[in-house]
């Protein structure tokens, strides 16, 4: 770990799509906004402010939204307009730090331990940052500032919309005792369950159980638990994230039949083909060698079935055949009906690294 304590900001845009639509069309202003297509299987996109007071969230069906909020302003999503706005927030940031690790279109983490402004503290940084904002987009940001990344995340959301929290090094311990343990990163539903039945509600809890007994409990991740619970953690902002995985995936209008999928598995395997040729022709020009199928149920379970060859596959006819010859492994009864399909590459390896492999073995 660093003995000097990083200086590390989470900027997360208020309501970003709903926000851009409701500053560039005056008559949204105000009124609840639901970012989203309509019919039975789109999902929200973004919801304004006014929205959410009514329960409407991200992620949710939009014809759930529909009944919580009737009189809902439904706005079909524009990612190109997104883009720019996004990319004009971006180069604010890059004036103050090239430690930037964007992780969606409305947020990212800034490294501000040292930057190119000179100002005298992160807290003077994050205040410049969010004045730019909305000088220049005429939208507003929230912000946390701490010493390491998910602490700055969790503070972000503490004075949303258009907030500043900071929290300071000596402070975090006291910051996280009260929070409920999913604020952690990693711990979801299920794993707050599994700590439930241990009596651990919150961080305090989930400290006063110590270190051995959540090792001896869960593993490498109990230790990771402890840590977490006070407030330890080292991962570095990473500006150039290596690109895991490139996919495209589809909803239906009306769930089919595992036999009926192969025309739009080869679609998708087209689609996810044509992204993994721009990403051969980056610099970097890393290779997959893994093909994905991921499957969505009516009932929403999730499955995905995946493929390493001998070989990285070629060409996209070679994925789509791999694609579809992964629904053989798929052991669910041949009734069941799938509601989304997705075609991904994935287990990227560097170009050079795949070649010396092959001269070691070949």
């Amino acid at each position: 770990m660093n003995d000097t304590p990083r200086k590390i900001l989470h900027v997360d845009m208020d309501a970003f799509y709903a926000s851009v639509e409701q500053r560039d069309d005056p008559a949204l202003r105000g009124r609840p906004v639901v970012v989203a297509w309509r019919g039975a299987r789109s999902v929200v996109c973004a919801a304004s402010y006014e929205a959410r007071t009514f329960g409407v969230r991200s992620a949710m069906p939009a014809v759930r939204a529909e009944r919580l909020c009737p009189q809902a302003v439904f706005v079909p999503p524009d990612f190109v307009r997104y883009k720019a706005v996004s990319k004009q927030v971006r180069e604010i940031f890059a004036r103050h730090t090239d430690l930037i690790e964007p992780l969606s279109l409305d947020e990212a983490y800034l490294d501000v331990t040292h930057t190119f402004t000179g100002l005298p503290s992160a807290t003077a940084t994050a205040q410049a940052i969010r004045a730019a904002i909305r000088e220049e987009t005429h939208l507003t940001a929230s912000a946390g500032v701490a010493p390491n990344k998910f602490v700055a995340k969790i503070a972000s959301d503490w004075n949303k919309p258009d907030g500043l929290f900071v929290v300071r090094p000596h402070q975090v311990e006291a910051f996280l005792a009260p929070l409920p343990v999913g604020r952690l990163p990693g711990v979801g539903k299920v794993m707050e369950g599994k700590l439930a039945e241990l009596g651990v509600a919150t961080v305090a809890d989930l400290r006063a159980l110590g270190g051995a007994a959540l090792e001896q409990r869960f593993g490498r991740w109990g230790r990771r638990l402890h840590e977490l619970a006070h407030g330890i953690d080292d991962h570095p902002v990473q500006p150039e994230r290596p690109t895991m995985q490139i996919s495209a995936e589809d909803t239906f209008e009306s769930d089919l039949r595992l036999s009926e999928l192969e025309p739009h598995i080869r679609r998708l395997a087209e689609k996810a083909w044509a992204g993994y040729e721009k990403e051969r022709a980056t610099p970097q020009g890393r290779i997959a060698r893994t093909v994905v199928l991921k499957l969505k149920t009516g009932d929403f379970r999730t499955l995905t079935r995946s493929l390493t060859p001998p070989e990285p596959p070629t060409s996209v006819t070679e994925v789509a055949e791999i694609a579809c010859a992964l629904r053989e492994r798929v052991d669910l009864p041949s009734r069941t009906r799938y509601r989304l399909v997705g075609v991904g590459l994935s287990g990227f390896v560097d170009a050079d690294r795949l070649a010396a492999q092959h001269d070691l073995f070949g």
